[in-house]
């Protein structure tokens, strides 16, 4: 399972083992592969054929990037016309610089109401805070809405997808997990349960029914949220947002401080943008955006928790800071042969595949995510994909440098490479290494080619071949003709 681990911005989840090793183990999960190869085909079959319809596609896409750079470089600004548009609407604006105070923040609204449960929708930000296990600590029980999240929670499982969390499970899966544990939340799964989608939909909704009609209380995360209206904007598929964002009393809403935009016009640009790089869809289905409080309609209090929670250490970053600009789309993930083989369990992190490669590290700090740059073809398929262009294979790579950097004198690596500079530091030395490796090279090679070495380059060997060193060295064979000339 995961470990929380202490950083500077708050409790973090992330996974253990490390990449490495949890990747080998997903690779031999078949059904797991068969799974996710399935999905991530459909939805990125679904986003080729949508974004093809758009002749202004490239142009959107520049938009988009121009409006996030724009943000990131006035933030500051931007947060405080937030905050004081909001007031003016009637919520509460609260601001928290990492998970621990956020947590409290919004247990806090909680108890105050004296509800002792809250409804969920979908949100990123407060899975990468734990709120839940936060809420849980104080007797407070969050029921997620979504389909896909219901399914995690039921499982007592882990998200593994920003836009499908259980694209891990297929049908026979969610029909067991229904039926199995369902009742331990409310009411059951019908006896006669089938895996036919439309069946374990209706069953989904049953089951959430009575705790919209109940809930006192909603949580929320927020996809956007305008700095000159206080409008809050969140984007959805099933109505269950719906729900939540209407007919509670109270509504508190957790947003990454990177989420606002600065006018309500931009909105045109991000909900073609976010649709269809997501879902593949024109449109979303539901798409809920309210300012403030309004009397007599919709939740009478509203409070907005801005998180910061690493965001502002990653902005000082010139490079690293374009992760800030992801909108949640997940098309980075759908194209990525990493994710698709491995799946989203194996980054040990909210945020998986090469968005989380690149923002997780940095949320909580390149020591404590070392793998995780690494977890990449570097093949560029990610940027080609991002609706707002972040250049990820770019911030792959700073990072990579920061890990070494990190690590420097401490690593096998960096060890092999101040021994391999004393020797080309000394001709002596060179000419020795040179007529040992030329021995050597003739004891283990076959055909010109090794292909076993002994350890610890035996690592090496296991999965190629090497070709054997020559006979003479360059320094060699220029001495004995004299510079080339005989």
């Amino acid at each position: 399972m995961s470990t929380p681990v202490p950083t500077g911005t708050g409790v973090v989840w992330l996974g253990s083992p490390a990449f490495p090793a949890a990747a080998r183990a997903a690779l031999a999960n078949t059904q797991l592969r068969t799974n996710l190869r399935h999905a991530t085909t459909t939805i990125r079959d679904k986003r080729l054929r949508v974004t093809g319809e758009l002749d202004d596609w490239e142009q959107l896409r520049d938009a988009g990037a121009a409006i996030k750079q724009r943000v990131s470089r006035h933030l500051a600004d931007y947060l405080r016309q937030l905050e004081a548009s909001v007031t003016a609407a009637g919520g509460v604006v609260h601001w928290a610089r990492d998970a621990d105070e956020a947590n409290t923040i919004v247990g806090d609204i909680v108890a105050a109401t004296g509800a002792e449960e809250v409804v969920k929708v979908k949100s990123m930000v407060t899975q990468e805070i734990d709120l839940n296990a936060a809420l849980e600590r104080r007797g407070i029980r969050a029921y997620e809405t979504d389909l896909a999240e219901l399914i995690v929670q039921l499982a007592d499982d882990r998200p593994s997808h920003i836009l499908v969390p259980a694209i891990h499970r297929n049908r026979s899966e969610i029909r067991d997990i229904f039926t199995e544990q369902m009742l331990h939340w409310g009411r059951p799964a019908p006896a006669d349960l089938t895996d036919d989608p439309a069946t374990l939909a209706e069953a989904a909704r049953t089951h959430l029914r009575e705790k919209f009609l109940r809930a006192r209380v909603a949580v929320s995360g927020a996809n956007f949220a305008i700095a000159d209206t206080g409008t809050i904007g969140v984007v959805e598929s099933e109505g269950n947002g719906r729900m939540c964002l209407t007919l509670p009393q109270t509504l508190i809403t957790v947003m990454g401080i990177e989420k606002v935009l600065p006018d309500f016009a931009d909105l045109e640009v991000f909900l073609q943008l976010l649709p269809r790089s997501s879902t593949g869809e024109r449109m979303n289905p539901y798409t809920s955006m309210w300012t403030g409080v309004t009397p007599g309609d919709g939740p009478q209090e509203f409070h907005l928790v801005l998180l910061d929670n690493g965001r502002t250490a990653t902005l000082a970053d010139e490079v690293g800071r374009q992760a800030l600009a992801c909108i949640r789309c997940s098309a980075c993930l759908n194209v990525c042969p990493v994710y698709e083989r491995t799946g989203g369990h194996a980054y040990g992190s909210v945020y998986p595949g090469p968005i989380g490669a690149v923002l997780t590290p940095q949320l909580v700090g390149v020591e404590h995510a070392k793998s995780l740059p690494f977890a990449s073809t570097l093949c560029g398929a990610c940027y080609d994909a991002c609706p707002v262009k972040i250049n990820i294979p770019e911030v792959l790579t700073h990072l990579r440098a920061a890990v070494v950097a990190s690590e420097r004198g401490r690593t096998a690596e960096s060890l092999a490479m101040r021994a391999v500079a004393g020797v080309l530091a000394s001709p002596g030395r060179l000419r020795l290494g040179e007529w040992l490796l030329a021995r050597g090279g003739r004891l283990l090679s076959r055909r010109g080619v090794i292909r076993r070495l002994p350890p610890p380059l035996s690592a090496w060997t296991r999965k190629r071949d090497a070709p054997a060193p020559p006979n003479e060295s360059f320094r060699a064979w220029w001495k004995r003709t004299d510079g080339g000339t005989r």
